[in-house]
């Protein structure tokens, strides 16, 4: 169980108390589990999407929202935000764009980033839960949460210390496929709106990956939690998009 306890701490405000210093190769084994933590994470929106249905729309997707980010702890934004005034401010260069990201202040670029993604989030969910499609936020925690399987499997971490350095040398990579791909299997439920939903999603990852490697040869834990959100904002939105057409 460590392994799930240990996704369940970093990934969550859920108070989890490890009885001792995780291994590189448990911390590696976590994220196995990751794609776990978003199915609860979308369940528990989901429930509440559901028990208080009865209040307006508007209000509604804004408890959402709030209590989405509560359960991550906004660990994701603030990798958003870090990667964005990188971007920018990097100008190209890939020393200048790492030391940037370890910058703990967050410019506006970072600000901008992290209003437009919840501005997208948030009137998704407005018009998700006016079509009264409660049951798809249970799928979009586990789609960003797919992200980080992706690119460890994929992509160089380029940092040679923290616990992204012990993921990319221990994961599981047979197991971390296996995962991936039992996990993507969820949005058939939704049948063409899932598939096509699952195709978007695809392509997002494949692009994040070219623009990290291009800019920074690889990725580094910012740029992982980047990837949870800009992930969970597109497939939320196209989602959406797509539930008028199919």
């Amino acid at each position: 169980m460590t392994p799930f306890l240990i996704a369940l701490q970093f990934l969550t405000t859920f108070p989890i108390q490890l009885k001792a210093m995780p291994s590189p190769q448990q911390n590696a084994q976590s994220l196995l589990f990751y794609p776990i933590i978003g199915l609860l994470i979308g369940l528990i929106l989901f429930a509440t999407a559901y028990f208080l249905n009865t209040l307006p729309i508007i209000l509604l997707s804004t408890l959402i929202l709030v209590l989405w980010i509560w359960l991550t702890g906004g660990l994701h934004l603030d990798g958003l935000a870090d990667t964005a005034d990188a971007w920018v401010g990097g100008f190209g260069d890939k020393e200048r764009t790492l030391s940037i990201m370890k910058d703990p202040a967050c410019g506006p670029i970072g600000v901008l980033s992290l209003i437009i993604l919840c501005l997208i989030k948030w009137s998704a969910l407005y018009v998700l839960l006016d079509k009264k499609l409660y049951l798809a936020l249970i799928l979009f925690p586990i789609l960003g949460r797919l992200a980080p399987l992706f690119l460890f499997l994929t992509t160089e971490y380029v940092r040679a210390k923290g616990l992204g350095s012990s993921i990319a040398q221990y994961i599981p990579k047979t197991w971390a496929m296996i995962v991936f791909a039992l996990m993507l299997l969820a949005t058939g439920y939704f049948v063409w709106t899932g598939l096509a939903t699952a195709i978007i999603f695809i392509l997002t990852l494949i692009y994040l990956r070219h623009k990290f490697v291009q800019r920074i040869d690889g990725i580094t834990g910012d740029t992982v939690g980047a990837s949870i959100e800009i992930v969970e904002a597109v497939s939320l939105l196209s989602f959406v998009v797509l539930s008028f057409y199919l």
